[in-house]
């Protein structure tokens, strides 16, 4: 079986075709590793963060909000897109006292993970936020959330009950317990 550069996509020709405020699309014109030729959509994004707050080493802060692509409220933890050239860990901490008011005396990188590899270039660096102290939320204009505390034990049971559809939410609350030492 061949290599990992067997694999490589060599790119041809790269034309934007939308450029907005958070995202930018790119058609790639592609050389396939058996020498054809296609097309690779890719949504350019200069990537995110999420947070998993934890108050008393069992509660996690999440917010409910309307999202827009998805039609419905969904319930998440704390996070936004990073500012062009701005640290994860700069961009966690504004998120935290943004959304939910709160500063984080620990702050660790959980893991880092692609959301949609097959047609994003969108990084999410997942934090986890423990002694957390209360500074007052300080939203955006356009942000319209709730702030609610959840049991981290039944935050899991909302993700296997279907009451937590966000990818980045399940994978946090995941990981979160099992650095936690209380699950996987």
């Amino acid at each position: 079986m061949g290599g990992i550069m067997e694999l490589r996509e060599v790119t041809i020709e790269s034309t934007e075709a939308f450029s907005g405020r958070l995202v930018k699309l790119r058609v790639d014109k592609v050389r396939l590793p058996d020498g054809r030729e296609t097309t690779r959509e890719v949504v350019v994004h200069r990537g995110a963060i999420a947070v998993v707050p934890l108050i008393d080493h069992d509660k996690v802060v999440m917010v409910r909000q309307y999202r827009q692509a998805a039609g419905e409220v969904l319930m998440e933890i704390p996070a936004g897109t990073l500012e062009v050239g701005e640290d994860p860990l700069i961009c966690a901490e504004r998120e935290l006292h943004e959304e939910i008011g709160y500063r984080a005396n620990k702050l660790t990188l959980m893991f880092r993970s692609y959301l949609a590899p097959g047609y994003s270039s969108e990084m999410l660096h997942t934090f986890l936020a423990e002694d957390l102290v209360n500074i007052g939320v300080e939203r955006d204009a356009d942000e319209f959330m709730e702030i609610v505390e959840i049991a981290l034990e039944d935050a899991v049971g909302m993700i296997r009950s279907g009451e937590i559809k966000d990818a980045k939410t399940i994978c946090g609350i995941l990981m979160a317990q099992r650095e936690l030492g209380r699950g996987l």
